[in-house]
């Protein structure tokens, strides 16, 4: 059966344990991304529902941020509920310092720093994945957001590096840990992969035989078959689900244990998408709401086809297009009837589906 698939065996006791991160102890280890665009508040609380171990923010631009710009400030601004991290990206370490504070000062459990964004906006700009070609800058950078962040834990997402043949994540990490951080996370690609072939786990296994922080791996994992091959490679403490999360916001609780496909048979797709779709109205507005939820839209209306559901093309228009509320919930009503969670999750995870 299809639930004993995704049962005891796969929820290893690896993932499903606490993680210490300073003085934080996270549920689980099986974390959310902090993924521009898309972990946002609306989505983090819905990854936190279902049991991830820990969610991060979108990306803060420490810059922006200090001006009181809307966009960083919407981004940083603390959840009600959980551990609230931050993930911050700049490369002025006296400028990434000081917004570690103030972040800190309105609330911040734990400041992440972005050394792993490969986005050509960002690495135009010299920040995120572009710190790897300069890691003294990067290693001041972390002692800077350490220093301003006080008590607060400070991490740090990288990857391997800038290219195959800078691969110095290991040397970045261990000094990281030097400066002060509390957990790495490594994404299994070079910038210059960017995200084409595949993450390689095996070269995180490096990272990991220097550090006595938590580390954690990231990158492809989007299927319980591939978890413990995952930990097995990389040897980290915890793993990181980004774009297997698009349209799964029940993933990562669902990988730790922290839920099981049963618990998912009662939440019908359409009621979970319309509260979504609502809780993004509520965070942004309607109008930019409105514009914002439209990728998660399409992706639900990918995972609702990949499971055998029929979207004719004039019903995809209505959930992509529509600017008023009441009719693109009333679109999402009708179209998703009668289909689980459990439903979704179960065609996903089927052999014929993970051989595709």
């Amino acid at each position: 059966m299809i639930a004993q698939r995704l049962g005891e065996k796969q929820r290893l006791p690896d993932v499903s344990r606490p993680l210490q991160v300073g003085p934080h102890s996270l549920a689980n280890r099986v974390l959310l991304a902090p993924m521009s665009g898309v972990s946002d508040g609306p989505f983090r609380r819905l990854c936190r529902r279902f049991g991830a171990g820990l969610v991060v923010s979108e990306m803060v631009a420490s810059g922006e941020y200090l001006k009181g710009v809307a966009e960083s400030t919407l981004r940083a601004l603390r959840d009600a509920h959980g551990i609230h991290a931050v993930q911050l990206a700049g490369r002025e370490p006296a400028v990434m310092g000081e917004a570690a504070r103030r972040l800190a000062d309105a609330g911040a459990d734990i400041i992440d720093i972005n050394f792993g964004c490969p986005a050509k906006k960002v690495v135009g700009g010299l920040s995120g994945s572009a710190l790897m070609r300069e890691p003294a800058l990067a290693l001041a950078i972390v002692e800077s957001v350490v220093q301003g962040a006080g008590a607060v834990p400070v991490t740090v997402k990288m990857r391997l590096g800038w290219d195959r043949s800078a691969m110095n994540a290991p040397w970045l990490a261990r000094r990281a840990e030097e400066a002060g951080a509390r957990m790495v996370t490594v994404h299994g690609r070079t910038r210059m992969d960017f995200y084409d072939g595949t993450a390689d786990w095996r070269a995180i296994r490096a990272v990991k035989d220097g550090l006595s922080i938590p580390l954690v791996a990231n990158g492809d994992l989007v299927s319980f078959g591939q978890l413990g091959e995952m930990l097995a490679q990389s040897g980290a403490d915890a793993v990181m689900i980004g774009r297997g999360a698009y349209g799964r916001p029940w993933l990562p609780g669902l990988m730790a244990g922290a839920i099981a496909l049963e618990d998912l048979s009662g939440t019908r797709l359409s009621t979970f998408v319309q509260e979504h779709y609502e809780a993004m109205l509520d965070h942004y507005g309607a109008v930019t709401g409105t514009r914002h939820a439209r990728k998660h839209l399409g992706w639900y209306l990918d995972r609702f086809a990949a499971a055998g559901g029929v979207v004719l093309p004039d019903q995809r228009k209505a959930v992509m297009t529509g600017t008023d509320p009441v009719a693109v919930k009333r679109a999402v009503a009708q179209l998703f009837a009668g289909v689980s969670l459990a439903d979704i999750e179960s065609a996903i995870a089927a052999p014929k589906a993970e051989a595709a």
